[in-house]
């Protein structure tokens, strides 16, 4: 994608969706945090103490999402359980105990999952958030799941592609008719209720889902990628715009675990944990906004510091630098 031809403009179906607009602008980076919104190194799982003073905390402070990971079990061999609660259970939650920050799912495994039932529950979950709602998706990285569900772990990279059809069709259409290889058939005669918010649910693969980067960017609307070193983005990027129809701006964002220093001048340290002091890193996504990262979750798992201190000192060196934005266009109630 050639410089003349950027994209600076959102699409006009997302351009005043209040959670989509507020994570995702054309040459602009934000910052959001994975869930649990506290630090548990040495533990399978967090404690969940003062969680919703938590999300309070990064909504006030002016961070642009929180992100919610779905894990129904508990996998010995993986070793974490995320935020322990229920993804969509817990953002209805958050919903209520929030006012601006966007809350999305990273992310629901699709194909464990019927699809209407999701879109129900994510069309739910907008309406209750005002239209903060994003809802991510995944195929899910535990191939132990899948018997326990009774679903076929080889054709997940098809499930999801045909679910998140049935997702499509049924939150963004009324009286759909839509054919579903692997779910059932919406004939015109039934509507889902409630739609969301805007006419279009933003939808972002988390992962990769299983699929090429070119069906994503042209099927989606951005991916929250998880890489083990964010100094590869360059490389990344590349592939990522080059699959991309030009001009059009779907944006790539990532999730990493993160560690800040206490030292504000410690350097980066490579390794699968993103370790450094706020200058280094401030430097580094600088770099990134201008190669064209538009977002990036932070997970507080192996953080040796309090969470609400490593806030603190984000909201007031970083957020400064990387604010989150206002949607274009004022939202107008539903019709």
């Amino acid at each position: 994608m050639t410089e003349q031809h950027a994209p600076t403009h959102l699409p006009p179906a997302l351009a005043s969706h209040p959670g989509y607009a507020r994570v995702f602008q054309p040459g602009h980076l934000t910052f959001g945090f994975i869930a649990p919104l506290e630090s548990y190194p040495n533990t399978v799982g967090p404690h969940l103490l003062d969680h919703a003073e938590m999300a309070q905390k990064v909504d006030q402070a002016g961070f642009a999402a929180i992100w919610l990971r779905d894990v129904p079990f508990y996998d010995p061999n993986f070793g974490d359980v995320g935020q322990v609660l229920d993804p969509l259970v817990y953002a209805g939650y958050l919903a209520a105990v929030t006012s601006d920050i966007a809350i999305g799912t990273a992310g629901i495994v699709l194909p464990l999952r019927d699809p209407v039932i999701v879109a129900k529950q994510a069309a739910t979950i907008d309406q209750l958030l005002g239209g903060r709602f994003i809802l991510g998706l995944a195929t899910g990285d535990r191939p132990v799941e899948y018997p326990a569900f009774g679903v076929n772990f080889e054709n997940r990279a098809e499930r999801f592609r045909d679910a998140l059809g049935v997702i499509r069709a049924t939150t963004e259409r009324s009286w759909p008719v839509h054919t579903s290889s692997f779910y059932g058939r919406l004939d015109g005669g039934l509507d889902l209720v409630p739609k969301p918010v805007m006419p279009r649910l933003p939808t972002v693969v988390i992962g990769h889902a299983g699929q090429s980067t070119e069906w994503t960017v042209r099927n989606t609307d951005g991916i929250l990628s998880y890489i083990a070193d964010p100094m590869r983005i360059p490389q990344i990027l590349a592939q990522w715009r080059a699959a991309g129809e030009q001009g059009v701006f779907t944006p790539y964002g990532y999730g990493t675990m993160f560690d800040l220093d206490r030292d504000p001048h410690a350097p980066i340290i490579p390794g699968r944990v993103l370790r450094g002091g706020r200058n280094a890193l401030r430097e580094l996504w600088l770099r990134q906004q201008e190669q064209g990262v538009s977002h990036v979750a932070l997970h507080f798992k192996p953080t040796r510091r309090p969470a609400a201190d490593v806030i603190d000192e984000l909201g007031q060196y970083l957020l400064p630098v990387f604010p989150s934005l206002a949607p274009a266009v004022a939202v107008e109630a539903a019709a």
